[in-house]
């Protein structure tokens, strides 16, 4: 028997308390339980079994209709352990290898030179852009205007770089789920609509569960999606016909019956649900936490996989104790909630936890600066891999870090040269000969090296030069730079305005990520390369 074949079949002794008043778990969710307000729906499971379901506030508010634990609910990006069990089922058969390269199965995708396998998207370490992104930059709407399969793949096959060789690194990618979707469909010939239907919801009786390729078909029983709106709220609905990263329609009820799948697995096997939990590994033998559409952590001490999802008004979490066979499924139509939180709350109160003391800040303590050191080490600090930036400021006889122009700190000093910012997730920076270096919680990982970077406060005449029509040959869309008021401002079809912030010479930060500009050796601007946190190296060209 395999290590998690024990752990999936084995119950902890003490892990479970009684269970406890129905109160208690109602009162986590007060919130929403009204009239008048989205909310959520909440299954808890012992080894699929249903202990307790409800539901709280409406499902639709133009109608009155009440969430109960049979609505259905778009649940984002926890759709993308199905889309992974749909390829480790082909894989089982034969009918394709993790190990294949994408392009064997999806030519259109452009030969970068380095291999993407299909392994590589099921971990998010393919290096390629993501779909949201790329979409933004092309025109699209989020969830305003329609997005399909096409447009994902049209939009890949126009990427001229990735953002890192595969297996370098991991970096979510909505694009690689999509993609693997399409792969399903291919090999199959089926849409993964259909092949999941038949080959997992189907047996496994979820009724109620459907991937919705069909952005315009009736759905009974489905839930709204709504934002907050002054006082009250307004609709907040997904236009997708693009399916594997998302678009799972389902409820907390045929969710207990997935979650049976893992201790009694009708669909797949015991090989299936080994292959879910297997995590991926970087090129350098790096070992990550995300699986087959699954994330592997820990909640006070206890091992737990899990996913969240988010789209529109929509909010999903489903999580798994495997140890204790516990799990909580919370799905929402409210953008405000938080069904991470809440689902965590929820199993506080089931669960013995093996570690009830919340993290705290190292204890180290608190040593003296000279005033004159602390502001010598204000400013701003570069990394040009992927060009982000940590500035600093000396104010009121402290060291603070500045984050959007907003203070977060001050920070602590630790040493003449370390500090530590107040807080989770108590990042740690040490000045060193002009340079900065920061680590997440002074772990031993390599820390990211941060170069001094010089003032940058351009006058009218010297943002001017920025001023210009630029495009790129992955998207059609004309990016227009104008000085209007002082500041140097981004503007594009369908989109508002943006203010980009000076941040190091030639680097403006601002809504679409951090923007570089390039020159040529006499100094004239030809382009800028845009990076924001799921794109990379993205070039415009100067008209």
């Amino acid at each position: 028997m395999t290590r998690l074949a024990a752990l999936t079949l084995f119950t902890t002794a003490v892990a479970l308390a009684a269970d406890p008043p129905a109160a208690q778990v109602d009162k986590l969710f007060a919130r929403f339980d009204r009239r008048d307000s989205p909310g959520c729906a909440l299954a808890v499971m012992r080894a699929g079994e249903i202990v307790y379901k409800r539901g709280y506030g409406m499902a639709n508010l133009d109608h009155d209709a009440p969430i109960t634990p049979s609505t259905v609910f778009h649940v984002a990006s926890v759709s993308k352990q199905f889309t992974a069990a749909a390829v480790a089922l082909l894989a089982q058969e034969g009918k394709l290898s993790l190990d294949d390269e994408v392009r064997q199965h999806i030519p259109e995708l452009p030969d970068f030179g380095p291999r993407i396998a299909i392994r590589h998207l099921v971990h998010h370490t393919s290096g390629l852009r993501d779909q949201w992104g790329l979409l933004e930059l092309a025109g699209w709407r989020y969830s305003l205007d329609l997005i399909t399969d096409e447009d994902v793949l049209e939009m890949m096959s126009r990427q001229k770089d990735l953002n890192f060789p595969p297996g370098d690194r991991q970096s979510y990618s909505n694009s690689g789920y999509t993609l693997m979707g399409l792969i399903v469909k291919r090999v199959s010939g089926q849409s993964l609509r259909e092949f999941t239907t038949k080959r997992i919801f189907e047996p496994l009786g979820m009724k109620n569960t459907h991937f919705r390729d069909d952005h315009a078909e009736i759905v009974k029983g489905q839930a709204y999606g709504y934002v907050p709106s002054k006082e009250t709220f307004r609709l907040s609905v997904t236009n997708f016909d693009t399916v594997g990263a998302t678009s799972l329609l389902t409820t907390v009820e045929d969710l207990a019956l997935w979650d049976r799948n893992f201790y009694e697995p009708r669909v797949g096997g015991p090989k299936l649900i080994e292959q879910m939990h297997q995590r991926g590994r970087l090129a350098n033998g790096e070992q990550q936490s995300y699986a087959f559409g699954l994330t592997h952590g820990r909640h006070k001490g206890l091992p737990v996989v899990q996913h969240s999802g988010g789209d529109a008004g929509y909010r999903a979490h489903l999580m798994r104790f495997p140890e204790q066979r516990f799990s909580v499924a919370c799905l929402c139509n409210a953008g405000s909630a938080n069904p991470s939180r809440l689902a965590r709350d929820v199993a506080d109160l089931y669960l013995e936890p093996k570690d009830t003391e919340p993290a705290a800040a190292p204890t180290e303590p608190t040593v003296a600066v000279d005033a004159a050191l602390l502001a010598s080490y204000a400013g701003a600090y570069w990394r040009r891999d992927g060009d982000q930036i940590r500035k600093f400021a000396f104010q009121d006889g402290k060291l603070r870090l500045l984050l959007g122009g907003d203070q977060r700190g001050p920070l602590r000093a630790l040493a003449v040269d370390r500090f530590r910012a107040e807080g989770p997730p108590f990042d740690e920076f040490r000045f060193e000969a002009g340079r900065l270096l920061e680590s997440l919680d002074g772990g031993p990982a390599k820390p990211d090296v941060y170069e001094r970077a010089a003032e940058f406060s351009p006058s009218d005449a010297a943002l001017r030069e920025y001023a210009g029509v630029y495009h790129s040959e992955e998207v059609e869309m004309l990016f227009r730079l104008a000085v209007e008021n002082g500041k140097l401002t981004l503007k594009r079809l369908k989109t508002r305005p943006a203010i980009l912030e000076p941040a190091v010479p030639d680097v403006f930060t601002g809504p679409p990520g951090s923007l570089r500009f390039v020159r040529d050796p006499r100094g004239a601007i030809t382009g800028a390369v845009l990076n924001s946190g799921r794109m990379r190296n993205f070039r415009l060209q100067k008209r």
